[in-house]
């Protein structure tokens, strides 16, 4: 009997364990939007050039061709050249590009960042600063205007979890290009939309309520036909929306890059990179799903984690479908798009990079955007 309640004892803090494991991974995924990371140093400035060369520390990051961007600790931004400059066994080189930089100096810390573009100005785009009234609260946002005639058919490009705005103008440079009015959205609790209860992340179960409403926005304002861009987080959302029944005619096609399809095999992904098995991600479950655990992880409102399974809701896609992937990704799994272009190949044309997530355009910015300029003239010749 001691022995059996020996081990039903150590069974149930086993199981207090594992939930507080869940509760923890729960907590970290949707944790409030807090500051930039500043993990690199410039280890060295060679001046002896037309433009400066940073030196780095050699990492998977600061070694892969393409074009990307340092942010440095006092606010500056850095655009790099494509190419790798060996600079011995440990550190690399990566030349400046650009009009103008800030100022680098050895010793700096800065951020390595995918975010090309600070703004629209910096991409070539001309705007204005709008607001899209939420249910929460009017959310910022940019109405970016192609040169041409007003455009019937508009862009909406929803950013992922942590990132910013500035991230999707990537795409709407490609938009833009296409004769596209585009309208990049913010959203609850993303640092720049409404701040909502907690100020945590929902997952995108919330946050579809204020990219709906920037869908409504075009369409009072002269949009017959909307094409959504997702990334990550934002593409599951767009996916969302283009299931909506109470939008349906109005989203025509979808454009993801590194998109979320599946919240649980995304959560053991992110487990399995942060060194732990992969299989405690399936723990945060229960806390994102059940609404008294969703109460003690800060949520407001369960996620419903089963309704951004894209795998087992393929057949609810009705509109074509772009996705661009990268094969590294090592937050979304790849292998999720595989499966969902195989089960819906007539809708679904999927583009490989050799990129980690969200870091296809910085692998290679022309194929990216010829990609996606052929798709949009084809999707949208097909309205």
């Amino acid at each position: 009997m001691k022995v059996i309640w020996a081990l039903a004892g150590a069974a149930i803090a086993a199981g207090v364990g594992l939930g507080g494991l869940g509760l923890v991974i729960a907590r970290r995924l949707t944790a409030p939007v807090s500051g930039r990371k500043f993990d690199l140093t410039i280890r060295g400035v060679d001046s002896s050039g037309e433009r400066p060369i940073v030196i780095l520390d050699r990492t998977p990051r600061t070694a892969a061709p393409g074009d990307y961007c340092l942010i440095l600790e006092n606010a500056g931004w850095v655009k790099l050249a494509p190419g790798v400059e060996d600079r011995g066994p440990s550190l690399v080189g990566r030349e400046v590009v650009g009009e103008s930089w800030p100022a680098v100096a050895v010793g700096q810390r800065a951020s390595w960042s995918g975010i090309y573009f600070q703004s629209p100005a910096d991409a070539g785009l001309k705007s204005l600063d709008i607001e899209i009234q939420t249910d929460v609260g009017p959310a910022p946002a940019w109405l970016v205007t192609p040169q041409g005639p007003p455009s019937t058919t508009w862009a909406i490009h929803i950013h992922g979890l942590g990132s910013t705005r500035a991230g999707t103008l990537r795409g709407v440079q490609v938009a833009s290009e296409a004769g596209l009015t585009s309208l990049v959205v913010t959203y609850r609790n993303d640092g720049e939309g409404p701040r909502v209860g907690s100020g945590r992340s929902e997952l995108g179960a919330a946050e579809v309520d204020d990219a709906r409403a920037a869908v409504e926005y075009a369409r009072e304002n002269g949009a017959r036909s909307v094409v959504l861009f997702g990334w990550s987080m934002g593409a599951a959302i767009a996916l969302q929306l283009a299931a909506d029944p109470r939008l349906r005619g109005s989203v025509t096609g979808l454009v993801l890059d590194s998109p979320i399809l599946d919240w649980v095999a995304t959560l053991k992904a992110n487990c399995a990179r942060a060194h732990l098995p992969a299989w405690t991600g399936a723990l945060a479950v229960a806390w994102l799903d059940l609404r008294p655990l969703t109460r003690l992880a800060g949520l407001t409102d369960p996620v419903r984690m089963n309704t951004f399974d894209w795998i087992a809701r393929a057949d609810e896609l009705t509109v074509p479908t772009l996705i661009l992937h990268g094969t590294r990704d090592s937050s979304s799994p790849f292998c999720l798009s595989t499966n969902f272009t195989a089960l819906r190949p007539n809708l679904i044309d999927l583009e490989r990079f050799d990129a980690d997530h969200t870091m296809t355009w910085n692998s290679d910015s022309a194929h990216w955007r010829a990609v996606v300029s052929s798709w949009l003239a084809l999707d949208i010749a097909s309205l």
